[in-house]
């Protein structure tokens, strides 16, 4: 999307952050992005210039991309999770370029981001020598704050829920 709005390929845009669940609460995140616009490298606030669309639409629709997916194809959006997979597996097998990073699901335990241990979060993670490390103390403003608490507390009730499923079971 952000690539789209800018005019450049989505190979020129790097290090957008998705936080959190893999659902309708998940957060993706531009602050730390960076696009490459006419051989120059810039945040994307700085680029797009429209805080709004940032923190409006383009949240919304990444959001309910799968949703959105399932109603277009009248199917499910099993590619997608299969185009994620491969791209996961490709990111553990060849690492990560230098000053980039990706997001991925990872245990939470130990993080710097104030999410509690025990879930499986989406954080921005670097990868070297097919181990992942989370990208700790990354500045993180109010309103992403609130966005990544959100599907904290989510991904915690829906850890809650299994348990109780588990142990009566």
């Amino acid at each position: 999307m952000i690539a789209l709005k800018l005019g450049v390929t989505s190979d020129d845009v790097k290090n957008v952050i998705i936080w959190g669940n893999h659902s309708s609460t998940q957060y993706p995140d531009v602050n730390h992005a960076k696009v490459k616009l006419q051989g120059k490298e810039v945040g994307v606030y700085e680029a797009l210039k429209d805080d709004s669309w940032l923190k409006g639409e383009f949240i919304t629709t990444v959001q309910q991309r799968g949703a959105a997916v399932i109603k277009a194809r009248k199917l499910s959006s099993a590619m997608s999770a299969a185009k994620a997979i491969c791209d996961h597996v490709r990111d553990i097998w060849f690492g990560t370029p230098e000053g980039e990073f990706v997001s991925m699901g990872v245990i939470s335990d130990g993080n710097s981001y104030g999410v509690p241990d025990d879930l499986l979060y989406s954080f921005p993670v670097t990868i070297k020598d097919k181990t992942w490390k989370v990208v700790e103390g990354l500045p993180i403003n109010d309103f992403s704050r609130e966005k990544m608490d959100l599907t904290a507390k989510e991904l915690a009730e829906e850890k809650e829920t299994a348990f109780e499923f588990l142990s009566s079971a």
